[in-house]
């Protein structure tokens, strides 16, 4: 099983190209922990196993003791009927004898309910062995699951990565538009020259067109949540624009925000499985040492992620 999902998740990587290292890594521990889950199933089947093996053997100990016992108890009725009859005994051996058969016939009812107790239990540690095996099936059944659902995600994100590509590919040659794939994941990142202008937070004409384009294919996707990530460099906002925006990040979600109404109003995307976030000037691309390098920081980033992460998580830990 481990061999298999290694191999899985290596030929996605050879496939996608441009892989982050976290989303792959997530990828990777999803895997891994219906892994640890099947293998703690079958530690526990193995305990389950062991449990039956010791209590079998506790049995068999009780039941030469009981055997051993109620060969005593005969030979003592027989020396008892025995000394009784040839009259040798006084009244004190015999019920001395007596008291020792009375404590022979008690041991022997006490490992019978020893032996009944270790039949339950037997029978419980069956039963438990039964569902680890159960549950190993079944957890096996719902990796493969899950291994095919994965399959089928990467397969539509990947045909939505490619019709991008094609429908984009002036604005990606020009450097304007940068659109990776990664595993599952699919980010389109579009620099601010594109959509807005310097300090503006409303999309210009020509940017809603490009917009437009970009939401026609991504609302084809319907297993995936669609984040609109607003960046800035690190210049700080001063001037007349200050009075608008006091502060990068108040640029950086306001224009998160307008994208995602127009991918809503304008292209029809439920709202559902939009959200706008921004992130000022604190997750660069690069450096923010050159006029160049500031501006690929500003920048939209319309993200594709799984539906329901939460949901992901939960599932794994079942």
């Amino acid at each position: 099983m481990k061999r298999f999902l290694l191999c899985f998740m290596v030929s996605l990587f050879v496939l996608t190209g441009c892989v982050s290292t976290k989303t792959y890594e997530l990828a990777v521990k999803e895997s891994e922990a219906r892994k640890v889950e099947i293998e703690k199933a079958q530690k526990d089947l193995a305990s389950a196993n062991q449990e039956i093996e010791k209590l079998k053997k506790d049995m068999a100990d009780l039941l030469s003791a009981k055997d051993t016992k109620e060969k005593e108890l005969a030979a003592l009725n027989a020396r008892l009927d025995e000394l009784s009859s040839r009259g040798v005994m006084t009244s004190k051996e015999i019920e001395d004898l007596k008291i020792e058969k009375d404590r022979l016939v008690a041991a022997d009812k006490a490992k019978a309910g020893e032996i009944s107790a270790l039949n339950a239990k037997i029978e419980a540690a069956a039963k438990d062995k039964e569902y680890q095996a159960r549950e190993i099936e079944r957890l096996q059944i719902k990796a493969g699951e899950l291994s095919s659902e994965k399959e089928k995600e990467v397969a539509n994100v990947k045909q939505t990565y490619e019709q991008l590509v094609v429908e984009m590919k002036k604005e990606i040659e020009k450097g304007d538009i940068k659109i990776t794939q990664a595993v599952d994941r699919l980010t389109v990142n579009l620099v601010e020259k594109v959509l807005f202008d310097s300090g503006e937070a409303d999309v210009k004409p020509e940017g809603l067109k490009i917009l437009k384009r970009v939401g026609n294919i991504l609302k084809n996707i319907k297993d995936k949540q669609i984040k609109v990530e607003g960046h800035t460099d690190n210049v700080r906002i001063g001037g007349k624009l200050k009075e608008t925006f006091s502060s990068n990040w108040e640029l950086s979600t306001a224009r998160a925000t307008n994208v995602v109404r127009y991918l809503q109003d304008n292209v029809h995307i439920s709202g559902k499985l939009l959200s706008a976030a921004g992130y000022s000037a604190y997750r660069p691309v690069v450096s923010n040492d050159t006029p160049e390098n500031r501006a690929q920081n500003r920048r939209i980033e319309i993200v594709l992620l799984p539906l329901d992460v939460e949901g992901v998580l939960q599932e794994l830990k079942r």
